[in-house]
């Protein structure tokens, strides 16, 4: 199915949701978690086309977004990306109707997305190293789109993508990433992302935290919560 421009999105009347990145989202307020896991039920047990959904203290998240939705580029040709489609429009409006069903409320302007975007003349040598460090595995790396973005399928890491610039000399890091995992798994995504092409910095606090570096010098720390020995 076509993906949909933002413009058919806005036409589509989705009051209780806003489109942010690529896909819908809703935020709805609920008194306790009991409330929120009969909305969710309901969703499920109504609305064909699954979101993804969070429960928190005093709220539900839904997120929709298609994983077969077509984009056409000026040659015509069709490719498979992740984006909003009919079907998600639809199902956005369901989910409105089960929320006033249940005598939810919508609150639009508490929902944030996220994204990082990385400035890179080299988005396709360093989009591996990425794809390593936030996921486990440079399959990531180019899912659900054209380009070199970072992807995680189960949605627990922000979406990385590149924006092209000029050669340049790497400036001095302002901000970098943690990126946290579990203890047995930390050897593992080092490992990754090292196979990626990435080099470790710094290792002298492992595994507490281990400083690697992308082929253009950008750094990120891998972490984790020590297990205690018995």
């Amino acid at each position: 199915m076509d993906m949909l421009t933002d413009a058919q999105i806005a036409e589509s009347s989705l009051t209780d949701w806003r489109k942010l990145g690529q896909g819908l989202h809703a935020r709805y307020l609920i008194g306790d978690f009991g409330a929120g896991a009969r909305f969710a039920t309901a969703v499920a047990e109504v609305v064909g086309h699954l979101p993804r959904v969070t429960i928190g203290s005093g709220y539900v998240d839904l997120k929709l977004i298609s994983d077969d939705a077509v984009y056409r580029d000026d040659a015509g040709a069709a490719h498979r990306v992740e984006w909003v489609t009919r079907n998600d429009v639809e199902s956005a409006h369901r989910i409105t109707e089960i929320a006033a069903e249940h005598g939810l409320t919508a609150d639009p302007a508490g929902i944030t997305v996220v994204e990082l975007a990385l400035d890179t003349a080299h988005a396709a040598t360093i989009a591996p190293v990425w794809a390593a460090l936030l996921t486990g595995s440079t399959d990531a790396r180019g899912r659900g789109t054209i380009g070199d973005d970072v992807r995680d399928a189960t949605g627990r890491v922000p979406i990385l993508w590149f924006q092209d610039t000029d050669e340049h000399d790497a400036p001095r890091q302002r901000f970098h990433l943690d990126v946290w995992v579990a203890p047995e798994v930390v050897a593992e995504r080092i490992a990754a992302a090292v196979a990626a092409g990435a080099t470790v910095v710094d290792d002298s606090h492992a595994p507490s935290f281990t400083v690697l570096a992308d082929q253009d010098g950008n750094k990120a720390c891998v972490c984790t919560t020590p297990v205690r020995e018995t």
